[in-house]
C-alpha cells in the first residue's frame, strides 16, 4: 500500500496531530514516567474510534512504530516512542453508566477517577486500581488488581465487552458472544492485540467503605505481616486492604516529628457495615499499637484518590513485581530487611491480596493465569530527582533479588519494568501458547509491540 503523509493523516482525523515544531509538542510527547524522554514523529490526540483506526492504518502503511497511550501511567514508558507515532486516547474519557443494568461504558482514555466519579453517583463500582490517575485501559488489559478484587474479582473479570481497533484497522467488539478468542486474550494479555477504544463493565453496589491507612513501627514488621498472612487466608471478602512500606508524608494525623520516617503500614478497605469494619480494624490494632491512623467511613472514590498526591506526573519510575502463593517466614524476613530502606516518600512496596473472588475464575478462563497466587507484590520505585536513578533502581533490584526466589516465576505485567521481557512466558504459564495463537490471528506482524510483548 502506498505510504501517506502527515498532512493526509491530519485530513483523516478529527483530533489534533502534533509534530515536532508544532506548539505544544513537548507537552504532547511527555509521559507519566519522566525517565522516558522520547520524540515521536507525531502524537495524535484521538477523539473517536475512527481517529484510532486512522492512526493504526497510518502506522501500518508507513512501517512506523506505534505507541498506544491510554489515560494513565505506563511505568515502562510504552505510551511513547522515538520516531514513531503515538495514538493518544487520553481525550476519550467519557463514562456512561446504566444504573438499572448495573453496567458502565468507559472510553479508552478514561482513568479510574473518571470511572469512580460516574459510577459513584449511583452507589456502584467495579474493581479499579489504588491510584485514581491509573488508566482504566492499561489496568484492565493487564488483569486489574485493586481494593475490590477479593470481593468482585479483577477488573478484567468484570469486563463484559470491549471495542478494539485491530492491526488491520478494523473496529470489532469482543465479548463472550463475538470474537471470543480476542476477548479471552484481552483479559490479562495486555495491549498486544489492538487498541481498545471502549470498555463495558459490570458494576456492583459499593458506596461508603470503612477504612484508611494505619502506620506501625518497623519493629512490628514480622507481627504485622504474619498477622496479615494468616488473617487474609479466610478473611471476609469485603476486606480488600494490604500492607505497605511507606515513608510518612507530612499529613496532619501523623505526628510532626515522625514525618519523613519509614513505617510498615496497613491500608484498609472494608465494604461491609461500619460496625463489622470496626471489629476488623480492632483486630489489626491488637497486633501492634499504631503510631498514627486515619480510619473511618468514606466514599470508595475518596479512598481511591487518597494517595494520588504521592504519585504526580513527572517522577522517575522503576518497578518490579512478583506473584506469591505463600508469604513464608523467610519472605517476611526479606521484606523486613529491604522494605525499611524505601528511599523517598513517593516510593513504596505493596503486598496485595488476590484470593477470594479472584480464585473462583479458572486459570485458563482468561489470559490472567495466576489464579492460585494469594498475593501480588509490587516494589514501586518512584522519586523526583534523576540524580538518584542509579541508587534507587538498585534498591528495587536488590529487593526483588531477595524476594524472587521465594515467589512464583511470573508476575503481574502491570507492575513490570521494560527490562522484564524475558519473563513473558512465565507471566502467562499454560496460557502463553494460546495467546501466541490469538496474536497471530489479530496482529501477525506485531504492530502492537510496545508492551510486555507476546511475539506472534
Amino acid at each position: 500500500m502506498a505510504t501517506s503523509t502527515i498532512e493526509q493523516l491530519r485530513a483523516r482525523v478529527s483530533g489534533q496531530v502534533i509534530t515536532p515544531g508544532d506548539d505544544g509538542y513537548d507537552q504532547a510527547r511527555t509521559v507519566h514516567n519522566a525517565m522516558f524522554d522520547r520524540r515521536p514523529r507525531a502524537v495524535v490526540r484521538c477523539t473517536s474510534t475512527a481517529d484510532v483506526q486512522a492512526v493504526v492504518d497510518y502506522a501500518r502503511e508507513n512501517g512506523l512504530d506505534l505507541a498506544v497511550r491510554g489515560g494513565g501511567h505506563s511505568v515502562p514508558g510504552f505510551g511513547t516512542v522515538d520516531d514513531g507515532i503515538v495514538a493518544d486516547l487520553s481525550g476519550m474519557r467519557a463514562v456512561a453508566v446504566d444504573p438499572h443494568a448495573r453496567t458502565a461504558h468507559a472510553g479508552g482514555g478514561a482513568t479510574w477517577g473518571d470511572f469512580n466519579a460516574a459510577t459513584g453517583e449511583f452507589g456502584l463500582a467495579s474493581t479499579g486500581g489504588i491510584i485514581s490517575t491509573t488508566g482504566v485501559g492499561g489496568l484492565t488489559l493487564g488483569g486489574g488488581i485493586g481494593y475490590l478484587a477479593r470481593g468482585l474479582g479483577l477488573s478484567c473479570d468484570n469486563l463484559l465487552s470491549a471495542e478494539v481497533v485491530t492491526a488491520d484497522g478494523r473496529a470489532v467488539v469482543a465479548s463472550e458472544k463475538e470474537h471470543e478468542d480476542l476477548f479471552w486474550a484481552l483479559r490479562g494479555g495486555g495491549g498486544n492485540f489492538g487498541a481498545v477504544t471502549s470498555f463495558e463493565f459490570a458494576l456492583s453496589p459499593v458506596d461508603v467503605i470503612y477504612g484508611g491507612p494505619m502506620f506501625f513501627e518497623l519493629a512490628h514488621v514480622p507481627e504485622i505481616l504474619g498477622f496479615f498472612r494468616d488473617f487474609i487466608a479466610d478473611a471476609p471478602e469485603q476486606y480488600g486492604g494490604f500492607p505497605a512500606f511507606q515513608i510518612a508524608p507530612p499529613l496532619p494525623f501523623i505526628p510532626t516529628d515522625r514525618h519523613g520516617e519509614p513505617f510498615i503500614a496497613m491500608v484498609n478497605c472494608w465494604t461491609g457495615s461500619t460496625a463489622d469494619g470496626q471489629r476488623i480494624i480492632d483486630r489489626i490494632r491488637a497486633v501492634a499499637p499504631p503510631v498514627a491512623e486515619m480510619i473511618g467511613p468514606m466514599p470508595y472514590a475518596a479512598l481511591n484518590t487518597a494517595f494520588d498526591g504521592l504519585v504526580p506526573a513527572g517522577l522517575q519510575h522503576y518497578w518490579k513485581a512478583s506473584f506469591v502463593k505463600e508469604l513464608t517466614d523467610d519472605a517476611i524476613a526479606a521484606h523486613a530487611a529491604h522494605g525499611p530502606k524505601v528511599p523517598v516518600v513517593n516510593s513504596t512496596v505493596h503486598i496485595y491480596p488476590i484470593n477470594g473472588a479472584c480464585h473462583r475464575i479458572a486459570p485458563d478462563a482468561t489470559a490472567f493465569a495466576y489464579r492460585d497466587a494469594n498475593f501480588a507484590v509490587v516494589i514501586a520505585g518512584m522519586w523526583p530527582d534523576p540524580a538518584e536513578n542509579e541508587a534507587n533502581t538498585a534498591w528495587v533490584r536488590d529487593y526483588y533479588a531477595a524476594t524472587a526466589p521465594l515467589s512464583e516465576e511470573g508476575g503481574y505485567i502491570n507492575f513490570m519494568a521494560g527490562d522484564d521481557q524475558d519473563r513473558i512466558r512465565a507471566n502467562y504459564r499454560g496460557n502463553f501458547d494460546r495467546l501466541v495463537e490469538v496474536k497471530r490471528a489479530y496482529d501477525p506482524d506485531n504492530l502492537f509491540h510496545l508492551n510486555q510483548n507476546i511475539r506472534p
